[in-house]
């Protein structure tokens, strides 16, 4: 099967030693993976509830601006995906299901 990719037009910006709007959301949306992260962790080891539903708040808001910058860095053209072959999502699938079963947590 021949590479199919999904994009958008890529919106051209300036280059140079200048930070450009494609290095501000990149920066962006690397700053809020990373603070999802970290947060993730924190709810691990919150020492009670009321911290760790405050994490939790916290840990989403920071998960949605993720997606926002990824989402706005796909509209750019600045991200581009491939669709997948049929047979190799239903080969994952498979394996998943096994993988499933094999903990007794299989569909029955």
């Amino acid at each position: 099967m021949k590479n199919k990719e999904i994009k958008n037009p890529k919106m051209e910006v300036p280059n140079g030693m200048e930070m450009n709007d494609r290095d501000y959301l990149n920066s962006i949306l690397e700053l809020e993976k990373n603070m999802s992260n970290n947060y993730s962790i924190a709810l691990n080891e919150a020492s009670n509830d009321y911290l760790y539903e405050d994490y939790f708040t916290l840990l989403e808001d920071t998960k949605d601006a993720a997606r926002e910058a990824y989402n706005l860095m796909f509209q750019f053209g600045w991200y581009t995906l491939e669709e997948a072959e049929e047979t190799k999502v239903e080969e994952k699938i498979t394996c998943l299901e096994q993988k499933l079963n094999d903990l007794g947590i299989g569909a029955e």
